[in-house]
């Protein structure tokens, strides 16, 4: 009886210290996700990576089995949105969706920064896009060596759609890389960037292609290039910097997720499986293209690369042309 009662008890003390039966291995092996995941968009409503996140939020959806709920948390370049992201638990229940720039050109940008780069790591790069490098018909310029031969002359005026956007960058790049006279007019978006370029307000501007798109297709802007790796799938006929001989003047955007870096890889698989789905279904993909986005689909070691060499180009550009917002 009692060599009986010790062997119940040592085989309950190794069950105990397997973590078999308890409350705690219960807790640790819960499936993910276990209550509604939050899409941080940090970027207002109505921007192409509100669109994405909206897009893909259905897909996560069915596939996660729990409510996916997008949330717009935007102001001072992504970093308000991102901060909300890097507090929360460590979980996967909330996602950042956003783009590069937050994490690749606001540390070098900005004085102080609400997070560290280092809070986050990819789930996935989703999509990349260029910049549509337009002018006014006004100014003569006709070409790309029109337009340098301008920069190198009496000088130029670019909208952007503000401070610290792709578009202000994109400017940045040209001056660095090309030594062009070009003073950046900051509009508050996009829209009104497109829309002082229309109204001859300034000369030109680099700009998402599908708001420049229809005033191209009217005759009252004039397209020279676009600024991605490959040709616009809204404008395949523009030629990319590169082709043209100015591979240094290339500037794309690039859509990402993020999770908290302490996130479990399985959680993080999670993610991107679901992710990765969505982008492959039509409609996901028709939206895509109507926002003239590239299918990326990088994780893992790729896009840590890609936005780490990214980071070291766009500081050594911020460094050289002294760009800063408070």
């Amino acid at each position: 009886m009692q060599r009986r009662t010790i062997l119940s008890t040592l085989s309950a003390s190794l069950l105990l210290a397997a973590g078999l039966n308890t409350p705690t291995t219960a807790l640790a092996q819960e499936v993910y996700p276990s209550k509604p995941v939050r899409l941080i968009n940090n970027w207002p409503p109505g921007g192409p990576s509100d669109i994405l996140a909206r897009s893909v939020q259905p897909v996560l959806q069915e596939l996660l089995k729990q409510p996916v709920i997008v949330e717009n948390k935007a102001g001072a370049g992504g970093n308000v949105g991102a901060a909300d992201a890097a507090r929360a638990a460590p979980d996967g229940h909330t996602v950042l969706f956003g783009i590069d720039t937050t994490f690749t050109i606001n540390p070098h940008l900005y004085r102080q920064m609400p997070f560290k780069p280092a809070d986050f790591k990819p789930v996935v790069i989703m999509a990349s896009s260029g910049l549509m490098v337009g002018v006014h018909p006004s100014t003569g310029i006709k070409s790309m060596p029109d337009l340098i031969a301008a920069g190198k002359g009496k000088g130029l005026n670019f909208s952007s759609g503000g401070n610290g956007s792709p578009g202000h960058l994109s400017v940045e790049v040209f001056k660095d890389a090309a030594g062009l006279k070009i003073n950046h007019v900051p509009y508050r978006g996009n829209t009104p960037a497109v829309t002082a370029v229309l109204a001859g307000e300034v000369d030109g501007g680099n700009l998402a292609v599908p708001g420049m798109l229809p005033h191209v297709q009217a005759g009252r802007i004039v397209p020279l290039a676009v600024t991605s790796r490959q040709r616009s799938v809204l404008a395949p006929e523009l030629p990319t910097v590169r082709e043209l001989g100015h591979p240094n003047l290339e500037q794309e955007v690039l859509y990402l997720v993020m999770v908290h870096a302490s996130t479990p890889e399985p959680i993080v698989r999670t993610l991107q499986n679901g992710i990765l789905e969505a982008l492959k279904r039509p409609d996901v993909k028709a939206r895509l293209t109507s926002l003239d986005l590239h299918v990326e689909g990088l994780t893992g070691a790729a896009a840590t690369q890609r936005l780490a060499e990214a980071s070291t180009r766009y500081a050594r550009i911020v460094s050289a042309t002294g760009m800063q917002v408070d």
